[in-house]
């Protein structure tokens, strides 16, 4: 099984990137699964049904989100309209709409994918390292589990990387918008795992937003409204080889920046 794993789409730069590159990321790598962390598609600050509608429409199979979901006030609506979308489940209360963990049934394949959140330097939150095994307890045998951990501290991504080991067949990382170059099956687990996938955007913006905006809130101390950057688009993630135990055989990261 290969599963592609598209970093965060950023505002209208990344979505128009998106809609041009994957289906040549498909074609490429022929991927059974494609999953696309969406918490910055709508003006780079949540999700709105057209745009999860888009991204359906684009080919991704399956949205993952982070602490921006709950941006917009239809995030509940969301949720209960398109069950291919999570949210992290350890953000709100469990009872919420939504879930982070659900298992796809393809016409070849299933797959569960769990969308978890740091701690660190983010909203509150429970913790992920405990709802993590309680989730898992609810997956079927043999199903294998591709996370999605939206959190901003390295040291934490990295904690939570050796936690699963072994358990899953891969942990990627979302949130900070800067891809990393350590991607790697740890020793002994079979477990596929990556810092930070990167994003989906503009090139030349910073993280996805107009950089003249970033760079006179750090000058001021104060912000005027984020704007999408515009300009060259990039694309950026990985691609997971799952094995028949259930468990990561390759993980190769990929960059593709519109005009190289």
């Amino acid at each position: 099984m290969k599963i592609l794993f598209i970093g965060d789409i950023y505002g209208k730069t990344g979505r128009d990137t998106l809609k041009r590159q994957l289906p040549l990321l498909r074609q490429r790598y022929l991927p059974d699964w494609v999953i696309a962390n969406g918490e910055n598609v709508t003006a780079g600050n949540g999700l709105s049904e057209r745009h999860a509608r888009f991204l359906k429409d684009c080919g991704v199979d399956i949205v993952t989100t982070g602490n921006h979901i709950f941006s917009r006030i239809d995030w509940l609506e969301l949720l209960q309209k398109h069950p291919y979308v999570l949210r992290p489940h350890n953000m709100v209360a469990e009872t919420s709409v939504g879930t982070g963990c659900r298992v796809f049934h393809g016409q070849n394949s299933s797959l569960c994918v769990i969308n978890l959140a740091g701690r660190v330097f983010m909203e509150a939150s429970t913790c992920p390292f405990a709802s993590f095994d309680r989730l898992i307890r609810e997956v079927p045998a043999g199903v294998p589990v591709v996370v999605d951990f939206h959190a901003e501290a390295t040291s934490e991504k990295q904690a939570f990387f050796w936690y699963l080991n072994g358990r899953v067949a891969a942990v990627v990382s979302t949130h900070t918008h800067v891809q990393t170059s350590d991607e790697r099956i740890l020793p002994g687990g079979k477990t596929a795992v990556i810092t930070d996938i990167g994003m989906t955007g503009a090139l030349n913006g910073i993280i996805g937003v107009d950089r003249d905006t970033v760079v006179g809130r750090f000058l001021t101390g104060y912000s005027e409204k984020f704007l999408c950057a515009t300009g060259t688009g990039k694309i950026e993630g990985v691609v997971v080889e799952v094995g028949g135990e259930g468990f990561a055989s390759g993980i190769e990261r990929f960059r593709v920046v519109e005009g190289d």
